[in-house]
């Protein structure tokens, strides 16, 4: 099966469906990975501050699939976003997963920390994109004064933007920005932890379809034009989440899951705005 891909506004194609490693301990890494690479997915999603980067080249390398044909994704550890910091810290992910990165992210832009100086951070990621250890840069969790700050303040835009995006939280002021700036959309916590799975319009769906409630709401982000890259160390699991290109939603189906939407009542993960977290 192939995944459809996107092309980012720097001109390079991003798979749209990939695999996440968030939560899974790096003990276990290596064989999830090698896991989903066997299924089809050539997407992984990683960062610093899961604990699991070099785990994730292992799986690439225990699986026999080149590493030029899996794209990986990290993110930049919340510690170091001062730019001294931040240059060591992207040599250290490229070590660890094997030299230059298909995409490297500001994990959170962290405006109460720093000085609320993300810019100085994102120039290093286009200094790291100029030398070629990045390939592509990006953001993540950042709202639309801080994407707006950049554009801006800085030179490169922001391949991608990995916000929350759920049918609970649409999260639409961000993604319309995006939208009309070309940055692509990833959506992280796509089935909100799976709090979405019970709900009766999208069951009501999946039944009809005969599908499973997380490949339907899988199969919306898609139809959306998000990026989305579910996580499971169960290969059943994994399996169904990669099959998500059999079946399509109907106008209708994807007008009901998106009206689900409770505005920020709906977020479940920390607002960009006050997430101050830095890793011991």
């Amino acid at each position: 099966m192939t995944v459809p891909t996107i092309m980012l506004n720097d001109g390079r194609d991003i798979p749209q469906l990939g695999f996440g490693v968030f939560q899974i301990p790096p003990a276990e890494t290596a064989a999830a990975v090698r896991t989903a690479l066997e299924v089809g997915y050539r997407h992984l999603d990683t960062a610093q501050m899961y604990g699991n980067e070099a785990e994730t080249l292992q799986g690439v390398l225990d699986s026999g699939v080149p590493r030029e044909d899996v794209w990986i994704t990290s993110k930049l550890n919340n510690g170091a976003h001062e730019p001294d910091a931040a240059r060591a810290a992207v040599d250290s992910s490229v070590e660890k997963l094997g030299g230059p990165i298909d995409l490297y992210l500001i994990h959170w832009p962290l405006p109460t920390l720093y000085g609320g100086d993300f810019v100085s951070t994102w120039k290093v990621l286009e200094e790291a994109r100029a030398d070629g250890r990045l390939r592509s840069i990006g953001v993540s969790n950042f709202q639309v004064p801080h994407l707006r700050r950049l554009a801006q303040e800085a030179t490169v835009v922001p391949a991608v933007n990995q916000i929350e995006v759920h049918p609970y939280f649409g999260n639409e002021e961000v993604r319309s920005y995006c939208g009309e700036h070309q940055i692509g959309v990833e959506a992280w916590s796509p089935i909100a932890q799976g709090k979405v799975l019970d709900n009766p319009t999208i069951t009501a769906v999946a039944d009809r379809l005969g599908k499973t409630p997380a490949q339907v709401v899988l199969r919306w982000h898609v139809e959306r034009g998000d990026i989305v890259f579910p996580k499971s160390v169960t290969r059943s699991r994994v399996e169904e989440n990669f099959d998500l290109f059999s079946f399509e939603l109907t106008e209708e189906d994807l007008a009901l899951i998106t009206a689900l939407d409770q505005g920020a009542d709906g977020r479940i993960g920390g607002h960009p705005d006050t997430m101050d977290y830095v890793p011991a």
